[in-house]
């Protein structure tokens, strides 16, 4: 991440001159900056590019003209963190040779190591286990003693059963094997086989196969050196100290995600309504509170990078806040707010403070705005970080529409005059917070658990990490209380079978879920350091 250099603008300790009342920015400011954050120079603004860059820049460039206190790291506006660890060969100590002579096998050619297998060196005789599949009626592996051998399986799924290279991995590796290659065409890279599991792996062709299978038995000496690498994104926080001499030592934070898709599959995703219009709003807000000269509490504004990859940067922030968390009053969130329709605006979390209900309809009201007021906090976005922390806090929606994650959320399509609605009745709520009463937090539980056969959608309480391109599922974060925690899933672990469907990523891991129903037992197969686990509980009914 580049350092913003002269776009840093340092404010003296305290703001001096007098504080008027904020004046919220109109209709025509808010859709310039959401055409900024959302036209085609942003390429979709996905964290970890170029593009994710360009637009922390031009968001760093905007509260330094502001005169906000930059609030990252070392003096800057840009607060870093690790998006995902990628993995490289190491050098010339990655091969595969036939042990007993005979040319070797060339990697990238003839197979390619796994991003997700340990470094290892070995050398063992080869076995061939069919597909690798053991399922009900089938079983690969029957009468063959693979223990301390090289297991060489074909991929994919025969006969229609259902099968995944994980599954594969972790059967060789439940029968003793000491590693396991898997035949499949073309190569897969480091990165798509970049799940962490502990049993040395690598993929092979077929050629390579039937060359080993002409020679049986062989032995294969193996050796794998990989190297990580880190790609990081960064958080933009802008820091106005507050007034009031006894309130000015607790904050509240004012975010969005500024974050969206990029590219994908060749169409650049703009992102405008998520979530250039919640950016726009909350530096709408940073803009009015400065040139009000600040609040009585200290107001953080934080514009949150990776939360379409699993709320990677909202992460961060509250392992490193600006203020301490026990000093947060609260934290909102605005994400997805520029498509207002009827007048209503959803508000979630107004329960997980003792005063948040009362004044979240107070200020919509003044601005004729109707609430849907939503008590639980839990929804996929960056305040769940702050609430699972022990900040009560406030997310903003407009609700979703058919452009959500789609080429066609484009600024055109934002309403603009609803937007400066939005922000005009936030204004008046900021202001309440940050003179007010310390909003108390409150302890919600979690999805309301359901009997055997009970209807409606089945939930089971994982959010997707979006980084990793391995194969499973793996857990951005887990919703307290869920089906997912009582079974034990915890944040970094992947989900590799549910019940008895191997899971090769997110799309069969819904199938399976939408196949079951609320008050279902379920048994779950995830890994965890590499390390296969089993949970077992019942589904949860859909909040």
């Amino acid at each position: 991440m580049r350092v913003l250099g002269a776009l840093i603008l340092l404010l003296p300790a305290v703001l001096t001159q007098a504080a008027d009342a904020p004046s919220a920015p109109t209709a025509e400011w808010l859709g310039a900056q959401v055409h900024a954050l959302a036209g085609p120079e942003m390429r979709g603004r996905r964290s970890g590019t170029e593009d994710g860059e360009r637009a922390a820049r031009y968001l760093a460039a905007a509260l330094a003209g502001l005169g906000l206190r930059p609030a990252g790291d070392a003096g800057t506006f840009l607060q870093s963190f690790v998006l995902t660890t990628g993995t490289g060969l190491a050098g010339p100590g990655t091969n595969l040779l036939q042990a007993d002579g005979g040319p070797p096998f060339v990697v990238g050619r003839d197979w390619a190591p796994h991003g997700g297998a340990p470094d290892t060196e070995l050398t063992a005789e080869v076995v061939f286990a069919g597909h690798g599949v053991v399922a009900p009626g089938r079983d690969d592996y029957g009468g063959l003693d693979v223990r301390g051998r090289l297991v060489v399986v074909r991929g994919g799924s025969p006969d229609g059963l259902p099968s995944s290279r994980l599954d594969k991995l972790l059967s060789a590796r439940a029968r003793g094997a000491v590693g396991v290659l898997v035949v499949e065409e073309p190569l897969p890279s480091l990165a798509a086989t970049g799940t962490r599991v502990d049993i040395p792996s690598a993929s092979v062709t077929p050629a390579m196969a039937e060359a080993l299978r002409a020679r049986d038995p062989a032995r294969l000496r193996l050796a794998v050196s990989l190297i990580r690498r880190e790609q990081r994104a960064a958080n933009v926080i802008g820091l106005l100290p507050g007034r009031h001499p006894e309130l000015a030592a607790e904050a509240i934070v004012i975010g969005a995600h500024y974050d969206h898709l990029g590219e994908v599959d060749g169409a650049v995703h703009p992102g405008a309504d998520d979530n250039a219009s919640g950016t726009a709003l909350v530096l709408g807000l940073a803009r009015a509170f400065a040139a009000a000269g600040g609040a009585s509490r200290t107001l953080v504004f934080a514009f949150f990078g990776g939360e379409e990859l699993g709320l990677l940067g909202s992460r961060h922030y509250v392992g490193r806040p600006t203020v301490p968390l026990p000093r947060t009053a609260a934290m909102l969130n605005f994400d997805m707010v520029g498509r207002l329709r009827d007048d209503r605006l959803h508000v979630g979390g107004v329960d997980s403070g003792s005063t948040l209900r009362g004044l979240v309809q107070a200020a919509l009201r003044g601005e004729g705005l109707e609430v849907v007021a939503e008590g639980s906090p839990w929804a996929p976005s960056d305040h769940q970080r702050f609430y699972a922390a022990g900040a009560p806090v406030l997310f903003f929606f407009t609700g979703r529409h058919a452009d959500y994650h789609r080429p066609t959320d484009t600024p055109d399509k934002i309403e603009t005059a609803g937007l400066a609605r939005i922000a005009r009745a936030a204004s008046r709520l900021v202001s309440e917070l940050a003179a007010g009463p310390r909003p108390r937090y409150v302890q919600l539980s979690g999805p309301a658990r359901s009997g055997a056969g009970a209807s409606g959608t089945a939930f089971f309480g994982i959010m997707f990490d979006g980084r990793a391109q391995g194969d499973g599922v793996p857990v951005g974060a887990v919703v307290p209380a869920s089906a997912a925690a009582r079974a034990g899933l915890a944040e970094g672990d992947v989900i590799v079978r549910f019940d008895d469907v191997p899971i090769a990523g997110f799309p069969d891991f819904q199938q399976a879920v939408r196949r079951r129903r609320p008050g279902d037992r379920f048994t779950v197969v995830y890994l965890r350091d590499g390390q296969p686990r089993v949970g077992s509980e019942t589904l949860d009914a859909r909040p």
